[in-house]
């Protein structure tokens, strides 16, 4: 079977700003704080992105921007990451993802976070609503439950007699409930019963991938969360391979390491747009 990607932006939602800003004069200096959950080589292509947007509104680094990255290989550490970050005070934080928004949003009340790629904000607590966040978070999301019917759908069309799919989740990302119950909901229209599988570590892939063969799975969608896209993805794709599954995957960045199919907007162009945010909370505007 050929590898085949397909991108879509259905699921991409732009959050409303209010209509009156306040004004300030922009800090000599801002300082924005990150909180990574990964490695920076594994993430450079996003964070390339997310600088090419900052620079494009007139913020450099070593000028009049400094960013503070922490990364982070545990969920664990990503906490005491975060709460290092607002120790610090820095004017904004940056959470990509639901995985990266939980630690930051324990840590802080008041320190400004921005997501990019945040599967399902409103879904998993984390804002009120989406035309009105509330609190102090706000930015771009990738929404999960909107587009893991049609992600099902392709996989069911790329394998027209399958009777049961495997699901591949991981708890390390606040998403997961909300994503689980919308592929059980679509599984029943598109006749497939669903064997769900969790990882927590990459350490978990191959007994995870074991676990669906064994139980007869016809093909696998993986649930996308910053573990399964940015924390060797490569051998997702072997396995899958190995194991001669169809996988639909959510994030071009599988599909690059092997995978054979995703369905998902452009990662890196939402974060190259929640720069926008970074540059109007620091311009006076509230995330709220």
């Amino acid at each position: 079977m050929r590898r085949r990607e397909v991108i879509g932006f259905a699921g991409t939602t732009l959050f409303a700003w209010p209509l009156i800003a306040r004004a300030q004069q922009q800090a000599k200096s801002a300082r924005l704080g990150f909180v990574g959950f990964g490695t920076p080589a594994a993430t450079a292509d996003r964070v390339e992105a997310l600088r090419a947007g900052l620079r494009d509104l007139g913020y450099v680094e070593g000028k009049n921007l400094v960013i503070e990255f922490r990364w982070s290989s545990t969920v664990e550490q990503m906490h005491e990451a975060a709460a290092e970050l607002a120790r610090m005070k820095v004017d904004i934080i940056f959470a990509a993802s639901s995985t990266e928004c939980e630690p930051a949003r324990r840590a802080t009340g008041t320190i400004p976070i921005v997501f990019a790629t945040h599967s399902d904000p409103v879904g998993v607590g984390h804002v009120s609503s989406l035309a009105r966040p509330g609190g102090n978070m706000t930015g771009l999301a990738d929404l999960q439950p909107v587009i893991t019917p049609k992600r099902l759908e392709i996989l069911k069309e790329t394998v027209p007699r399958a009777t049961r799919f495997g699901v591949l989740w991981s708890p390390t990302a606040a998403s997961y409930r909300p994503v689980l119950e919308a592929a059980e909901a679509a599984s029943g229209k598109l006749g497939v019963q669903l064997l769900t599988v969790g990882v927590s570590t990459v350490a978990d892939y191959d007994g995870a991938f074991a676990k669906m063969a064994q139980g007869r799975v016809d093909a696998v969608f993986v649930h996308s969360s910053t573990l399964t896209a940015r924390h060797n993805p490569r051998l997702l794709a072997e396995l899958a391979l190995k194991r001669r599954l169809p996988t639909m995957f959510g994030s071009r960045a599988n599909v690059v390491a092997g995978g054979l199919m995703s369905y998902a907007p452009d990662h890196s162009d939402l974060w190259r747009r929640a720069a926008v945010y970074i540059d109007r909370i620091l311009k006076g505007a509230k995330p709220a």
